[in-house]
């Protein structure tokens, strides 16, 4: 799994805060540095001090930030390297800037919602442009809605070497994700109520955060945005996501790298991470039901089928969504981009 002969690899993104576009960035620069990859995160603009910024730090990533389309060319045309683009503005300009700089360029597709607003004009105008640069989807859903063939490497994350402990009696029902009807924010509040004796709390923000908090609020510990969800591990007893849409979550993977189980609707690639019964549960989307009944299962597990659960979600993770199991994968993505973007001419600008 080594990367040194490889161009510089610059990841690029337009962001401010950490989310699980960010925390897969971080996470991936840090396997490209330790492959023996020269690599740099780009930013849209400078962040101010903040999580994301001290995340990139700590992880003692080499970061700068950008002044725009122009100062993303004056960038790539430094020396020989590879730009890989994440998130739909990153993808729409990042694309772009390569070809005028010369360099080659892949584009990863994160998000199985479409998003509401602005966002969902600029999701339909990166993913019909993604026919330019070589595309990876990390969820075969999200490839098949792509116009362009797309490679599916899914999202990846460091394990624990060892099980963190665990609370011996986890009472926590986590919700982490944007406070959007594709994310199922409204379904997760409507769950709480069904459980009142267990406590539900939901890490995240969105447009949706200010009604679901004053028709839920006495039933919900609302957070707001957290950028680091470690700290809850220990005494979650289920990380529930009642998506609508989905792609792969890195949530879902950190939490199952935790050894904490994952009750969710079948949508997107979940799926392809939670096996039911044995890392999780999974339900008929819409069935609320039998989510209803798999936060009672989990809230009731006993200490040996608790102890089970953790090695068979970090056992899943291990094979299929390690760094280990999926950074060659990348990598092999990275060196087919490289040998058709040799021919190709710079964009010559008026």
């Amino acid at each position: 799994m080594h990367a040194s002969n490889l161009p510089e690899i610059v990841l690029f993104l337009d962001a401010s805060r950490v989310g699980g576009i960010e925390t897969h960035v971080i996470g991936l620069a840090g396997a490209l540095t330790r492959a023996g990859a020269a690599c740099e995160v780009a930013l849209w603009r400078t962040p101010g001090p903040g999580a994301l910024r001290s995340r990139l730090d700590a992880a003692g990533i080499r970061w700068s930030g950008l002044d725009g389309i122009g100062g993303l060319v004056e960038r790539l045309r430094r020396r020989p390297m590879l730009l890989h683009t994440h998130g739909y503005k990153a993808g729409i300009v990042g694309r772009l800037a390569a070809r005028i700089a010369g360099v080659p360029v892949v584009s990863s597709f994160h998000n199985g919602d479409l998003g509401e607003g602005r966002v969902r004009l600029y999701t339909a105008l990166d993913r019909l442009t993604a026919g330019l640069a070589p595309s990876i989807a990390v969820a075969s859903t999200i490839a098949r809605s792509l116009p362009a063939p797309a490679a599916v490497v899914p999202n990846f994350i460091d394990v624990p070497p060892a099980p963190p402990p665990l609370s011996l009696e986890p009472r926590l029902v986590l919700f982490a994700g944007r406070m959007v009807a594709d994310k199922g924010a409204d379904l997760f509040c409507a769950l709480a109520e069904r459980r009142p004796k267990l406590r539900f709390v939901a890490c995240g923000d969105g447009p949706d955060a200010p009604a679901l908090m004053a028709r839920h609020g006495a039933r919900v510990s609302f957070l707001g945005h957290v950028a680091d969800l470690k700290p809850f591990w220990r005494d979650t007893a289920v990380l529930v996501m009642p998506s609508r849409r989905e792609g792969l979550p890195m949530v879902a993977l950190e939490a199952m790298a935790h050894g904490v189980p994952v009750a969710a609707f079948a949508v997107g690639d979940l799926p392809e991470v939670v096996e039911h019964d044995s890392t999780g549960w999974l339900a008929e989307p819409g069935d609320m039901d039998a989510l209803d009944a798999a936060i009672a299962s989990a809230a009731g597990l006993s200490a040996a089928r608790r102890a089970s659960i953790v090695v068979a979600a970090r056992s899943r993770v291990l094979r299929r969504f390690s760094t280990q199991a999926v950074l060659p994968q990348l990598l092999a993505v990275y060196r087919g981009a490289l040998v058709p973007a040799a021919a190709e001419p710079a964009l010559a600008l008026p």
